[in-house]
């Protein structure tokens, strides 16, 4: 019975967000609203049984890990938003927070975005034994990589044999980059929609298996 309860009401949220399609009205703002309701509250329920109950309270009821006090006022000052007569005192934990995100996050980001990129670019064009299509894929990344830094460049005028010539390169590279980023996105999103096609004529409806 529950299972079944489940399934009509999944179908019902489908095809609520699906009007949207149409035009935006009350069934569709329901739905909506229920997603971001229901997420936040698993979001905080999620939270505190992995994070708050045995990061803060557990450590701290023991009585062993008293310095997780200073943690915790910093979080509760998040409440202050609410009164707007202390609301200042929210900056303290928004700074930490900021700070640490930002001292953490950008060797991390150096890493993925910038160190990892360079050494992916930096491959033989040629070694005895390499396959031409490998011979060509390592020629078109190399100056494809360097057309599309020269498009960059704005120091100089993009102008001449190698400035002029390199920028317009560089201009097709990005367009195929993007390009194959957004039909990426597209085919991910298209996967999705046939997720819930295939459950509303499967498992709803019954007319496939």
């Amino acid at each position: 019975m529950y299972d079944t309860i489940g399934i009509w009401v999944g179908a019902f949220f489908t095809l609520a967000i699906y009007s949207f399609l149409y035009k935006e009205n009350p069934v569709y703002r329901l739905a909506e609203h229920l997603v971001v309701g229901i997420s936040l509250g698993y979001t905080m329920v999620l939270i505190y049984n992995t994070v708050i109950l045995p990061k803060l309270l557990e450590p701290l009821f023991a009585g062993n890990h008293w310095i997780l006090i200073i943690p915790g006022l910093l979080g509760l000052l998040y409440i202050t938003r609410f009164i707007p007569s202390i609301a200042w005192l929210s900056r303290y934990p928004i700074a930490f927070i900021m700070g640490t995100g930002m001292g953490i996050g950008f060797p991390l980001t150096m890493k993925a975005y910038v160190l990892r990129q360079l050494e992916a670019a930096m491959v033989p064009l040629y070694e005895s034994g390499m396959p031409w299509y490998e011979v060509f894929g390592n020629i078109v990344m190399i100056f494809g990589t360097l057309a599309a830094l020269i498009y960059f460049f704005f120091s100089k005028p993009h102008k001449g044999l190698f400035f002029g010539t390199g920028s317009k390169i560089g201009i097709w590279v990005i367009m195929l980059g993007f390009g194959a980023t957004f039909g990426f996105t597209v085919m991910g999103r298209i996967s999705l929609l046939i997720g819930r096609i295939q459950y509303l004529l499967g498992d709803w409806l019954h007319i496939i298996e």
